[in-house]
């Protein structure tokens, strides 16, 4: 159970970064609300996590999750460019989260 709670928090992660880009420096009421939501529960999420993973896998698994979400989020969705660099780091991240996954 704690590895499918991680996995959602660092999907919610992906999530509260889109919002406070799009909240304007917190400055509009609904991202900025979206923004605080989702952070509250990727971090609770993250805590319950860590009560079963190692912090070191749990915290970088989330993060890779998030970072990986965020830049695809914003090639599909905002148009940023999708260079080979950019798919090859992002594979390379994807490889180290399944890696410290499967050593767990």
């Amino acid at each position: 159970m704690a590895w499918v709670v991680l996995i959602v928090s660092g999907m919610l992660e992906t999530a509260w970064a889109v919002a406070l880009a799009e909240s304007k420096g917190l400055t509009r009421p609904l991202p900025t609300a979206l923004f605080v939501l989702s952070l509250a529960a990727s971090m609770l999420g993250l805590g319950y996590a860590l009560r079963s993973i190692p912090v070191g896998t749990a915290y970088t698994v989330w993060v890779g999750i998030g970072a990986v979400g965020t830049a695809v989020y914003g090639m599909v969705v905002l148009g940023e460019p999708a260079t080979a660099g950019r798919l090859i780091c992002l594979a390379l991240i994807i490889s180290g989260v399944v890696g410290l996954k499967l050593l767990h």
